[in-house]
């Protein structure tokens, strides 16, 4: 165990809220400690933000906590446990690669869950090693970094550790830990567990503890528990409205990926879409499309569906009154996510007020760029900045008639030209999280190289900064013959 003097020099605050639930929520963890862990990458800005001390978890005994080698007195150290439905079918899951060594304090006196990610073998492992691969560590430290930058309500990386040794997966891989960083780790699927094995009882205590953490402002309410639902449904609108209009593609929306706070979690086969096609599905395990791009409102709601039923004992003693007082609430779901998608489609496009025909503008662009094959994020891009207009799409005569309704459409709103313009540059990213360049940095990163990385989480933090140095960062991959495929790297 790290000692007392080196704890309080790191900075680490630690309460644990969580080891209040009943047992049966978590198990206590020993550490599956690593021969010879070595620190990659540490993302100072959010150390300082939760009230640590860089330098000292730069140290050998900082590292060591990051391993997952050393305790820390105050920490709980725990893995939790979770049940849900993963594409569609349900079955017992938890934290089988995951310790959570507490909850920070910071000094804003916010709370953040600190998750050690590869960290070895738990009570739910299900027959798996427990551990994690650098190259999708490293994935998730930079896309997650970059979904921060965009304003997207998401998890974050404090650090990537090498823990020196071999993972086996389809061959032999260089292993690594990654500290996560979330406002908690409750999912969806922790209520399905609660429902499906613990019992009513102990879903109140977990809703309970859930309101208490996440919305506070609803814990005295005569309702409490149905408006817990509506805070869920609002903060899913508007989180996948969010990556609707960025483009990104999660590509695993199981129910033990959907967090109760709205924050986006577990970057495994996501990817940012290129080209744009509603059918776009990066995940090489997603056969179906079941969770391609069109879809992730409708599974956001299904997934939604499956958190209000765990609620239904605490809804209302009736069940069938129960049931109907849930899809009142979740009917709403679909109004609220269009309503947030068009409200950010209108930023886009340098929309201030609202007008009946938005919704056929927006749609007719996007129609217009499918036929095309125009990238997303540049279309917008070219839009802001008016260029490109030789190119592609932009000389066509339907785009031209759709410019036109576009200006017109614009003139009849009282901001100026310069006001529009930087509506427009706030709304759209300069960059995104290319995938051929993620691809490179983590090539980089697992030839020890992680100059690359480094420079690509400069230039995706900042996605607003339309900056000369962003230019190379938004040019297309080179044609090729096959499709883009990601992976779990489980």
């Amino acid at each position: 165990m790290t000692n007392k003097k080196e704890i309080i020099k790191m900075g680490w605050n630690l309460d644990n809220s969580y080891i209040t639930l009943p047992k049966a929520f978590y198990s206590k963890i020993n550490l599956n400690k690593v021969s010879s862990p070595k620190l990659v990458i540490l993302n100072e800005s959010l150390a300082k933000s939760l009230g640590l001390n860089s330098d000292a978890l730069k140290s050998h005994d900082g590292v060591s906590i990051l391993a997952g080698n050393e305790t820390i007195e105050e920490g709980a150290f725990i893995a939790q446990a979770y049940a849900g439905h993963q594409f569609g079918h349900f079955t017992m899951l938890g934290d089988g690669r995951a310790l959570l060594i507490g909850e920070q304090i910071t000094p804003s006196k916010d709370r953040y869950d600190i998750q050690l990610k590869g960290s070895g073998k738990t009570p739910y492992s299900r027959g798996g090693d427990g551990r994690a691969v650098l190259g999708p560590m490293l994935r998730e430290y930079i896309i997650s970094e970059a979904m921060h930058g965009l304003g997207i309500p998401t998890t974050r990386s404090l650090a990537v550790v090498k823990t020196g040794e071999s993972v086996i997966r389809e061959s032999i891989k260089e292993g690594a830990i990654l500290t996560r960083v979330a406002s908690s780790h409750i999912r969806f699927a922790t209520f399905e567990y609660a429902a499906r094995f613990l019992g009513v009882d102990e879903v109140k205590k977990l809703a309970d503890y859930t309101i208490k953490r996440h919305y506070p402002h609803i814990k005295d309410d005569d309702n409490k528990y149905l408006n817990l639902l509506k805070e869920v449904i609002k903060a899913h609108a508007i989180l996948v409205a969010k990556w609707q209009t960025v483009g990104f593609i999660h590509g695993v929306m199981n129910t033990d990926n959907m967090t109760i706070s709205g924050e986006t979690i577990d970057y495994g086969p996501c990817a940012f879409m290129d080209n744009y096609n509603p059918n776009t599905v990066f995940s090489s395990i997603d056969t179906t499309g079941r969770y391609a791009y069109k879809n992730q409102p409708i599974m956001a709601e299904w997934n939604l569906c499956r958190f209000a039923e765990t609620l239904l004992p605490l809804l209302h003693e009736n069940q069938e009154d129960a049931i109907k007082i849930a899809q009142d609430a979740i009917s709403n779901f679909s109004e609220l996510y269009y309503l947030n998608w068009l409200s950010n489609m209108r930023k886009k496009l340098g929309l201030f007020n609202e007008e009946e025909q938005d919704k056929a503008i927006i749609e007719d662009l996007l129609s217009i760029m499918e036929k095309h094959s125009e990238d997303f994020t540049n279309t917008f891009i070219n839009l802001t900045f008016d260029k490109n207009k030789d190119k592609g799409m932009f000389s066509s005569k339907e785009f031209d008639s759709w410019y036109k309704l576009w200006q017109e459409r614009l003139k009849r709103q009282p901001q100026s030209k310069e006001q529009v313009h930087q509506l427009m540059k706030n709304s759209n990213p300069a960059v995104i999280p290319r995938n051929h360049r993620v691809e490179e940095a983590i090539e980089a990163g697992d030839k020890g190289d992680f100059s690359v990385i480094i420079k690509l989480l400069d230039v995706i933090s900042r996605p607003y900064d339309h900056s000369k140095d962003q230019e190379e960062y938004s040019q297309l991959p080179k044609p090729s013959s096959c499709p883009y495929r990601t992976f779990c790297g489980t």
